[in-house]
């Protein structure tokens, strides 16, 4: 099936741009909505060295762009992050976080109270090796891509076991460092075969039912999918990482749209370009798209050199979130931003 219009998706707003600390981001890898729809935006900010970890924070501020202040900071103590990978609310508003390097998961208040944490690097069924996204089901259970054990796990809010399912490979079930999970209205859970370039569909009970995808860079192939999200129309929004892209499925797993990015500067970034026209101008610069020409083969490192020149483009797309607004977050982590879509009439 060949892609001929996005025009019933359309983009919005951008939100965010690089700062160390305070109104911005850097590397952002995932974001989550709590109940009134104010936006929780996860830093990485890596490498991990002395001068770089403050920057490793949660961010908080409002699809209007309106700053309300960030907690956090890198370290391996109780409420600090290392490789912070997702995060994601229960239903009583409080922020699970996960931590790659530091296996565990902890939870924060909306004001960024620290209020626990749980989990120990292993294999044995409820031990952890690189939790890579959360998702909370509609038991209020959080279920974890343990990407190195290359298997999904369930635990209750307080970090007891429950279940488990996968392991490696390439076979229906199996995996190869799964990464996005997400849920339908059903209860059906979504997940990002990372390695093997595919999406999975379970069951509320881990059951395989479905799978769709294939490397490659054409449409409905996928080259390392990371974060997705499933709205109530059962269409499946999926940040392709390697490809520069979000694909978006339909219930049925066929591509139905493809972004690329259409970014314009944050209210953030245009404050700020305002007050340093040398850097503005600079960056302007710096944007090479009339430079540069799409092959029409798609070759994935052309997408690549695109995406590092041209500004508007997604670079890096880790996250794919909704709201029910109708409106499409997307995590473009090495432009340090938040691109906003929703679906047009």
């Amino acid at each position: 099936m060949t892609i001929t219009s996005t025009s019933n998706i359309v983009y919005s707003h951008t939100v965010g741009f690089l700062a160390n600390t305070g109104r911005g981001f850097n590397n952002p890898v995932d974001v989550a909505l709590d109940s009134q729809g104010t936006l929780y935006v996860l830093n990485r900010a890596g490498p991990e060295v002395p001068i770089r970890l403050p920057y490793k924070r949660v961010s908080i501020c409002t699809v209007d762009e309106e700053y309300l202040g960030e907690f956090g900071t890198g370290g391996t103590e109780s409420g600090q992050f290392w490789w912070p990978s997702s995060l994601a609310f229960d239903g009583q508003d409080r922020l699970y976080v996960a931590d790659e390097a530091l296996q565990r998961i902890s939870i924060f208040s909306k004001e960024g109270e620290f209020l626990g944490q749980w989990g120990e690097g292993g294999s044995m069924d409820g031990q952890l090796n690189r939790p890579s996204y959360i998702a909370f089901d509609g038991e209020d259970n959080l279920l974890v891509t343990d990407s190195l054990n290359h298997r999904v796990q369930r635990f209750t809010k307080d970090g007891r076991f429950l279940a488990k399912w996968g392991g490696p490979g390439n076979g229906p079930g199996q995996f190869d460092h799964p990464w996005g999970i997400a849920l339908d209205g059903q209860g059906d859970i979504y997940v990002s075969d990372w390695r093997n370039d595919r999406i999975q569909k379970f069951s509320p009970d881990g059951s395989f039912l479905a799978q769709w995808g294939e490397p490659g860079d054409g449409d409905g192939q996928l080259n390392r999918p990371a974060g997705l999200a499933v709205d109530p129309r059962g269409n499946v929004y999926v940040a392709d990482w390697g490809n520069e892209r979000v694909q978006v499925f339909n219930s049925d797993g066929l591509p139905v749209a493809s972004l690329r990015g259409e970014s314009v500067d944050s209210t953030w970034a245009a404050d700020y370009f305002a007050a340093n026209p040398d850097e503005g101008n600079a960056r302007l610069e710096a944007n090479l798209e009339p430079k540069i020409a799409p092959r029409p083969d798609g070759d994935w490192e052309q997408r690549r050199e695109e995406s590092a020149n041209v500004e508007k483009l997604f670079w890096g797309p880790t996250a794919v979130k909704l709201d029910g607004q109708g409106r499409i977050y997307i995590v473009d982590s090495l432009r340090h931003r938040l691109q906003v879509y929703r679906w047009g009439e």
